[in-house]
């Protein structure tokens, strides 16, 4: 086992969740780091160099595998999936049924939603909202612009 549920918790949504702390090195997380927020084992594989930093929540049935990083304020949930290489972080929201995978990035207030797929090296960001049965890969940046 890579990590252990910790008995610190908070409650997100009326759900209560556990952050997680390192049992091993691997990747650039050293045994002992604490790390983010899950439900349970299951929203976090305990292979690869997959993990959840920060203030990041991750539940429901929500999945991170792989190498893929939550981190910072982001919060991936319902059935949504995070692997591969992709990154979620900042205060991005990934749910529902997406699925973030390969090189892509989510990040600062960026929401995807649905059932969505974001890969390849493509990169969902600002205030940026993707929704619906939406594919954004290769080199695709969608970005949103706060409204005034």
């Amino acid at each position: 086992m890579k990590y252990k549920m910790t008995d610190e918790t908070k409650s997100v949504d009326n759900i209560i969740l556990h952050r997680i702390q390192a049992l091993k090195s691997f990747g650039d997380v050293e045994i002992g780091d604490k790390g983010g927020w899950i439900q349970t084992d299951w929203n976090l594989s305990q292979s690869g160099n997959c993990w959840v930093s920060g203030d990041a929540n991750v539940f429901g049935t929500a999945q991170v595998w792989d190498d893929a990083r939550v981190f910072g304020d982001a919060k991936v949930f319902e059935n949504a999936m995070v692997f591969g290489n992709a990154w979620v972080f900042g205060d991005a929201e990934v749910f529902e049924k997406a699925q973030i995978f390969e090189n892509a990035l989510v990040f600062n207030n960026a929401c995807v939603f649905g059932n969505v797929q974001v890969y390849g090296d493509a990169q969902v960001y600002g205030n940026a909202w993707v929704s619906g049965d939406a594919e954004v890969y290769g080199n695709a940046r969608v970005f949103g612009a706060r409204m005034k």
